[in-house]
């Protein structure tokens, strides 16, 4: 009966000590990971190459501001769009909101690519409904 204990006890403490050292492994590896490891940036010309395999994705992007407007919603609600291009072709970048951003300047779009997104009557194609952007 005292065996029994033991052996119990024992198991005990190896549980304890296997999990200790699988939450360790786990903290570890959280801190390897960035805390941005979104997908990585691409132009809007390897974008446009094979717009089908990102239709509907979260998608970074990088490029310059072209054609940027400002607008209100008929709700009241701020929003800008613009082109994000490559020198080669655009993209179109549609959010609410304020931006930093204007004509010429370098910008980051983070948000999902839409090959059809309808606002209103009207369709839009091959636009990025941006989550995040950023200029310099």
């Amino acid at each position: 009966m005292h065996a029994a204990s033991d052996t119990r006890q024992g198991r005990a403490v190896w549980k304890r000590g296997a999990l200790s050292g699988l939450c360790g492994a786990l903290v570890a590896l959280v801190l390897l990971v960035p805390a941005s490891a979104g997908p990585a940036a691409i132009s809007p010309s390897e974008l446009l190459t094979d717009p089908d395999r990102f239709d509907g994705l979260a998608v970074t992007l990088q490029g310059t501001v072209e054609k940027f407007r400002e607008g209100v919603s008929p709700d009241g609600a701020p929003y800008f769009k613009f082109r994000l291009s490559d020198e080669q072709t655009a993209v179109r970048v549609f959010s609410f909101g304020r931006s930093p951003c204007r004509n010429g300047m370098q910008a980051t779009v983070e948000g999902i690519l839409e090959k059809v997104n309808r606002l209103g009557r009207l369709p839009y194609y091959r636009q990025v409904t941006a989550t995040h952007v950023t200029c310099r």
